[in-house]
Parts: C-alpha cells; sequence; structure tokens
C-alpha cells in the first residue's frame, strides 16, 4: 500500500479532530468565497496544519471540496429539522424560524457569506463533474424535509390539502438561493424576507 504524500500530522493532534477543522474552515471560508479562488494554504492557515499535511487528510482539493460539501450537508439538514420541528402543532413557524436564523447570519457576517451549495452551484460551469450529483442532492434532501414538513402542515390544515408539498418544496430552495444572493448583492435581508413572506402567503390563501 503506497504511503499517502504529504508530512504526517502532529503527534499531538487527534486525525479525526484536525480533519474536522479543517473541515469546518472550509465550511466557513467558503460561505464566504468561490471554491476556485481559495487556496489549500488559506485553509490550513486558519487551523493551523503544516502546509505539507494536507494530503494526508484529502487527496486532492477536489476531494476536499466534496467532504465539504459533505459535512456542510450534514450541518444543514440538522438546522432544518431542528427548525422545521420546533413547533410541531405549527409547521409554517418552523420554517419562519429556519428563515428568522438565516437572516441572523446573513447579518451577523454582513452579508460577506451566503450558502455554500449556492456558492458552489454558481462555479458549476467552471467545476469538475463530479460535483454536479452531490451538489443537486444536497437540494435533494433539503426539499425533502421541507415537504415533509408542509405536509404535516396539511395534515393539521394549516394550508389547503390540494398543496403538491413536494413541488412547493422544490420551488421554496429555487427562490431562496436566488434571495440570498440578492441579499449579498444589496446588503439587505429584505430579499429574504420578501420571498419567504410570499412563499408562505401563497401556501395558505388557497385555504
Amino acid at each position: 500500500m503506497q504511503a499517502r504524500r504529504g508530512r504526517p500530522p502532529n503527534k499531538d493532534r487527534n486525525f479525526d479532530d484536525t480533519k474536522e477543522a479543517l473541515l469546518l474552515a472550509g465550511m466557513a471560508i467558503l460561505t464566504e468565497r468561490g471554491f476556485n479562488t481559495v487556496g489549500i494554504d488559506m485553509i490550513l492557515k486558519r487551523v493551523g496544519v503544516p502546509k505539507g499535511s494536507f494530503y494526508h487528510y484529502f487527496k486532492n482539493k477536489d476531494d476536499f471540496g466534496l467532504q465539504v460539501i459533505a459535512r456542510y450537508d450534514d450541518y444543514f439538514c440538522a438546522k432544518l429539522r431542528r427548525c422545521l420541528a420546533s413547533d410541531p402543532m405549527s409547521p409554517l413557524d418552523g420554517l419562519a424560524a429556519f428563515v428568522s436564523e438565516a437572516i441572523e447570519g446573513m447579518e451577523k457576517y454582513r452579508f460577506t457569506r451566503g450558502c455554500l451549495i449556492g456558492n458552489f452551484g454558481q462555479e458549476m460551469p467552471i467545476l469538475s463533474e463530479q460535483f454536479k450529483q452531490p451538489l443537486a442532492q444536497c437540494l435533494k434532501h433539503w426539499s425533502s424535509l421541507l415537504a415533509q414538513n408542509l405536509e404535516q402542515a396539511k395534515s393539521l390544515g394549516k394550508i389547503s390539502s390540494t398543496v403538491d408539498s413536494t413541488r412547493q418544496a422544490e420551488f421554496f430552495w429555487i427562490g431562496w438561493e436566488g434571495a440570498i444572493l440578492t441579499a449579498k448583492v444589496m446588503q439587505s435581508a429584505d430579499p429574504m424576507v420578501k420571498f419567504s413572506e410570499g412563499f408562505i402567503q401563497q401556501l395558505t390563501t388557497t385555504q
């Protein structure tokens, strides 16, 4: 078995902890900057890992990017589940809680950070083809969670029984990614507020 390239990790540092730190640093940086504009050195410097040890944790930069996407998906799905389940008897309030947290995050970082998946999506024409399916899978996971929330709203009579939950969930993420991009451009949460309010309104006015 061929040895990994690069300097081995510091013996005082746990392998899994260091790898997780690198992935978290990648998540933070790649919500602000494009994957193709971020150098490995920037990630390593953020965590305090020697340059030569990157290849001990990842095959190459693309492998790192794919693992960051997977880690972000785990984080985002957990956040969605928590928000959407915050008020089981009023599912749309759970969606409103998610929107509120997202707005707080955008304002906290002064609209420098966006959605990591959306950022990668904007670079898709210059990314390796291997990124396409993982990015699509993230949106599929998020749509599935929101569709479950809308089904719960239907069962409680909060929205019309004729609402196509899957289609509406997919529509939400299409619009939400655009709202985040517009918010970054305008340096204002107004696009996020307008879209989310409009989305919920069109669900509830058909009852």
